[in-house]
């Protein structure tokens, strides 16, 4: 997702998709280190859209 793509969005939907997104990391860690998955470059993706999240809800204050 793009930063201009998170700048249409609220602060309540930017909200909504951090926990989403965080709760996405916690079940894609695990899938990782019982070997499930073997694509592990979907975590370093979903790690930089929460940066990017917050990034834009930090400045908003």
């Amino acid at each position: 997702m793009t930063i201009k793509e998170l700048r249409t969005k609220s602060e309540a939907e930017l909200r909504k998709m951090l926990a989403s997104m965080r709760e996405q990391s916690r079940d894609l860690r695990f899938q990782i280190y019982s070997k499930e998955v073997k694509n592990n470059h979907q975590m370093r993706i979903i790690r930089k859209d929460i940066a990017r999240i917050l990034t834009l809800l930090n400045s908003s204050r």
